[in-house]
């Protein structure tokens, strides 16, 4: 059931991507833009997802477990730290140089495209080098 669960959220997530247009780089360069031709459409994508975001969230709550687990898992408090300081500076720099980031890459996968399998096999490995790296710990 859970992962029914997850796929159908998966492939919901996904298809919203691609309908607001978030897995298509020129339309995330052109809002990141903000000095050039910028295109501010996604902001109403982006303040879009709060509402379902957000009712989410106060449903958990007031469960004070999610539907299909034992236990939730949301963030507790504390500063953050320098590896996810550094973890947010790479996403940004990235996402700013191909107008892509992971959610949108997925997506895009379905057009077959090589620049978005290029995007994820890239992704994939450095995945796999936080993996071997973390493991050193």
């Amino acid at each position: 059931m859970k992962g029914l669960a997850a796929l159908a959220c998966g492939l919901l997530f996904g298809l919203g991507l691609v309908i607001s247009d978030m897995a298509n780089p020129a339309r995330v360069l052109a809002f990141l833009d903000v000095a050039g031709a910028w295109d501010a459409s996604l902001i109403l994508v982006m303040g879009a997802a709060l509402v379902p975001s957000t009712l989410a969230y106060r449903l958990y709550l007031h469960r004070q477990r999610p539907l299909l687990e034992a236990q939730g898992q949301l963030p507790v408090g504390g500063r953050p730290d320098a590896p996810l300081v550094v973890g947010a500076v790479l996403f940004g720099i990235g996402w700013g140089l191909v107008g892509l980031c992971p959610g949108p890459a997925v997506a895009a996968l379905v057009t077959g495209r090589w620049p978005f399998v290029l995007f994820a096999l890239a992704m994939l490995g450095g995945m796999g080098l936080h993996r071997v790296l973390h493991a050193r710990r």
